[in-house]
């Protein structure tokens, strides 16, 4: 791709979300402590061997969570704080650099850490990735429910086999269907995960009936889909300019689809994206008008969710290729 290409790609507008999200968004008071824990939890466990990738990870890591989570206190945050930098940096390790040359290394690497979700024991050579998602699963089983535990760690596992479901598609992700795409992406770009957290952090429960309810599915889900449409536009630059010819992203799935060019594919992308802002404004709304008040938390924490996955495409991360 010419760099006259990268540039009318750069050029191309985000979705106008102002109206459904307008910022500015709330942000903790912690967010410089959260990412001096990271720097010292990296320190421990070094899952990063690049300077420059460890910091870019922890900054948007550490200022995201505090985006997400403004109200929380400090040992939420960092817990918080270190699943999703773990989650990132397994991504970024294996999901993409290892599963690119060995599908079989990677599920290698995912069967330990399914292993230690099913409270097993760090192997006796057990490498960083693994000693830090034992430190992890202690921490959060300190302070979660049991019920709250199994949620967020059954939610690991589906990001785990979302990253083994993107490795598959990476020779031809022109076969992965619209549908296909929709059922995984609130998996890969972490959404269900930090929706499962939400509750751990912020110390409340959903009633089993209202969590299985329309009322509260609805908005999860458009909040879901909004971060995934949200990272596939942020991230289609930075993907175009390797010259992956069809990466597995939204924009080459709509213009496959519709045959149609990348504009068109753009914008068909950013009404999507306009789309599940209002579902999400919508159910969020009735859900704060609500006489629960753990539905009125569950309204809170899931929109400032969305806030902060509108918030990370500005980063630093989506802008360098």
């Amino acid at each position: 791709m010419t760099s006259t290409d990268q540039a009318r790609i750069a050029a191309l507008p985000m979705p106008d979300l102002s109206r459904t999200f307008p910022g500015p968004f709330p942000t903790s008071p912690h967010a410089e402590d959260i990412q001096a824990h990271l720097e010292q939890w990296l320190d421990r466990f070094p899952l990063l061997s690049r300077p420059e990738a460890r910091h870019i990870l922890c900054d948007i890591v550490a200022h995201g969570v505090a985006r997400t989570f403004p109200t929380a206190e400090e040992d939420g945050l960092f817990l918080c704080a270190d699943l999703f930098l773990w989650l990132t940096a397994f991504d970024d390790t294996y999901g993409e650099a290892t599963a690119a040359s060995s599908q079989a290394q990677l599920v290698r690497r995912i069967r330990g850490c399914v292993h230690l979700l099913a409270d097993g024991e760090p192997p006796g050579d057990a490498g960083p990735f693994d000693g830090a998602l034992h430190d992890l699963l202690v921490r959060l089983r300190a302070r979660a429910t049991t019920a709250q535990y199994l949620r967020v760690t059954g939610s690991f596992r589906d990001v785990l086999f979302g990253i083994l479901w993107e490795a598959q598609q990476l020779a031809e992700p022109d076969h992965v269907s619209m549908q296909e795409y929709h059922t995984m992406r609130p998996h890969t770009v972490f959404a269900r995960a930090l929706i499962a957290m939400a509750e751990v952090v912020l110390r409340y429960e959903l009633p089993e009936e209202a969590r299985n309810s329309p009322a509260v599915r609805l908005p999860e889900s458009a909040v879901c889909d909004l971060a995934g449409v949200l990272n596939d536009l942020g991230s289609y630059a930075r993907e175009s300019a390797k010259d992956v010819p069809n990466s597995l992203n939204l924009i080459p799935l709509i213009t496959r689809e519709q045959n149609c060019e990348v504009p068109a594919a753009w914008a068909a992308a950013s009404l999507l994206g306009k789309e599940r802002a209002a579902t999400a404004r919508h159910g969020l709304d009735e859900l704060a008008a609500s006489h629960s008040t753990p539905l009125a938390q569950h309204a809170k924490a899931l929109d400032s969710i969305a806030c902060s996955y509108i918030w990370h495409i500005d980063h630093a991360r989506y802008r360098k290729v």
